[in-house]
């Protein structure tokens, strides 16, 4: 017979406030919370790991559905009855990328302001499903390993203690606690590539490949995400030996490094001087030009920038339009 429900995720979310680096281990926690399964079982097993004084819940009013006001009001209330103070955050969605990314950005946003202390960690309700859509996601764009390696447990202010466990298994806890749970319509709209990954891609795959498949996914990104920070390790170290703030990006201290981890050093680099947006494409010329020169420039960057090589350093300039145009 496996451990109860209840178990796992008090079990996880002890394990991950325990982990969470100071001073934020010892901050009080803000979780959000939809009024769903996971973000329920969250928040019920939250306060009983950390206690009433030291838990406070958000709920976020997106305002992309009829009544969704009075059902953030009803999730607040829910929540306080638990001992959990809890406020309701409405959000206006727009711009661009997207119903499901300019959501998100909001949401983000609101949980951001709704911290009740600057090093408060924002729990978030990400299982292990939910890890595994993610890295099928980033397969099917061809976003790289960055990509594959799905979501952090802690990515400041962030922190997800349920990326081990099942959706089954937060929606047992809530029902073994008698807390009701709201299903998002939004999460069974085919209208969304996460809810066809969800009810279409993944259980075809499980079926053709005998289960286990959401828990390998999981693996996997576990796996490349290790390996992305040993890499990103040594890039750093390469990048603080080869940058010059005044002037640039040696070449020297990047010219016998293989390509894979001078495209690091790169993004770190770019990134750090406010270039956004970066692809594949663009971190691949800058890896040509860095690796081979000669000396010239050409290389574009988003934001109008462009990507110059010139007396053994790389920097960048405002893109010269030529005269008339």
């Amino acid at each position: 017979m496996g451990e109860r429900a209840d178990r796992v995720v008090l079990r996880a979310v002890r394990a991950a406030l325990a982990s969470l680096p100071a001073p934020h281990r010892d901050a009080p926690v803000l979780v959000a919370c939809s009024g769903g399964a996971d973000s329920l079982a969250l928040a019920a097993a939250t306060v009983a790991v950390r206690g009433r004084a030291a838990v406070h819940a958000a709920v976020v009013d997106h305002g992309l559905q009829d009544g969704s006001a009075k059902r953030a009001v009803a999730t607040a209330e829910l929540l306080e009855g638990l001992g959990i103070p809890a406020t309701v955050r409405p959000v206006e969605v727009g711009g661009k990328g997207g119903i499901e990314a300019a959501a998100r950005r909001a949401r983000y946003a609101a949980l951001r302001a709704a911290r009740p202390h600057p090093d408060a960690p924002v729990l978030l309700g990400h299982t292990l499903d939910d890890q595994a859509e993610t890295v099928l996601l980033g397969l099917g764009r061809g976003s790289g390993a960055r990509s594959l390696a799905g979501m952090r447990a802690w990515d400041e202010p962030w922190c997800r203690p349920l990326l081990g466990v099942r959706r089954a298994v937060t929606r047992a806890a809530c029902a073994a606690a008698g807390l009701p749970v709201w299903d998002d319509p939004h999460n069974t709209d085919p209208r969304f590539t996460r809810v066809r990954l969800r009810h279409e891609v993944l259980p075809l795959l499980e079926d053709v490949l005998a289960g286990g498949v959401a828990e390998a996914l999981a693996r996997t990104a576990r796996q490349l995400r290790e390996d992305g920070e040993a890499l990103d390790a040594v890039a750093a170290e390469l990048l603080g030996r080869a940058h010059e703030p005044e002037t640039g990006l040696l070449i020297a201290p990047l010219a016998d490094v293989p390509s894979a981890l001078r495209r690091r050093v790169l993004r770190a680099w770019l990134s750090t001087a406010g270039v956004t947006a970066l692809t594949d494409e663009h971190l691949r010329a800058a890896d040509v030009l860095a690796g081979h020169g000669p000396d010239r420039g050409g290389v574009a960057l988003p934001g109008g920038l462009e990507l110059v090589r010139a007396h053994g350093r790389l920097s960048l300039r405002p893109v010269r339009w030529p005269s008339g145009v």
